[in-house]
C-alpha cells in the first residue's frame, strides 16, 4: 500500500459511508469523511460510496459535493477515484432507474436493470468476480468472491472499460475502469478479506 495515501471519502448521505471509513481505519490509512474542497485538494485518493437509486443519488451528489473540485482532482490532477455500488453507477452517462437520469459521464455507458432470467431481484449476497489484468486491483487473483446488493448494472459503451465481470442471470460489468477512475458494483466494505485486498490495491494506484 502507498504509505503516503490520504483518502477522502465523499459523503452525500449514503448509508455505507461509515462502513467504508471503518475499513480504511482498519487498514490504517489516513482518511477523512468530507466534502470540503480543501480535503479533496489534499487527498491522494477519492472514494464515493453509494446505496440507493441512481437519480436520487445524483440529486444529492449535485447538492452536497463540490463537483468542480472533484472533477479537477480526478481529470486534471489524475487522482485515483473509486466509486462503490451506486457510486460506480453514477460514473455512467445516464441511468434508467425510476426514469431517465443524467450521470457524471466519466465512463461512457448506461445503467439499466439487470436481466435476471427468473432469479430473485435484487441480487443479494456473495458472487464471483472475474477480472482482467487491466483491473489492477486483485493482485495475483483473477477470480474472487465479493458481496453484492443491486438490481441495476453498468452497460459500458466501450468494452475495454470493463475489467471485471460477474454472472447472475446474465454476465455484467462488476468492475469498470477508465484510466484513474474505477467503479465496483459490489461492496468492498462488506466483502471481508477480498474487500481489504481490493481497497489496499486501489490505494497503491
Amino acid at each position: 500500500m502507498n504509505a503516503t495515501a490520504r483518502a477522502c471519502v465523499l459523503d452525500y448521505g449514503s448509508g455505507n459511508v461509515r462502513s467504508v471509513a471503518n475499513l480504511l481505519e482498519y487498514l490504517r490509512v489516513e482518511h477523512v469523511v468530507s466534502n470540503s474542497e480543501s480535503s479533496i485538494e489534499h487527498a491522494t485518493h477519492l472514494v464515493l460510496p453509494g446505496v440507493g437509486a441512481f437519480g436520487a443519488a445524483m440529486d444529492m451528489i449535485r447538492t452536497r459535493i463540490p463537483l468542480p473540485a472533484v472533477e479537477a482532482a480526478v481529470h486534471e490532477n489524475r487522482k485515483p477515484f473509486l466509486g462503490i455500488c451506486v457510486g460506480m453507477q453514477v460514473l455512467a452517462e445516464s441511468g434508467e432507474e425510476f426514469g431517465s437520469h443524467q450521470g457524471l459521464g466519466w465512463i461512457p455507458g448506461t445503467v439499466r436493470r439487470l436481466h435476471d432470467h427468473g432469479l430473485p431481484i435484487p441480487q443479494v449476497g456473495w458472487n464471483e468476480v472475474r477480472t482482467t489484468s487491466a483491473a489492477g486491483l486483485l493482485g495475483e487473483y483473477q477470480t474472487t468472491d465479493f458481496y453484492f446488493v443491486h438490481s441495476f448494472v453498468f452497460e459500458a459503451a466501450d468494452k475495454a472499460n470493463v475489467v471485471g465481470t460477474t454472472t447472475y442471470g446474465e454476465t455484467f460489468a462488476s468492475i469498470v475502469r477508465r484510466d484513474n477512475v474505477v467503479g465496483v458494483q459490489f461492496h468492498p466494505e462488506k466483502s471481508q478479506k477480498a474487500g481489504m485486498l481490493l481497497l489496499a490495491n486501489f490505494l497503491r494506484l
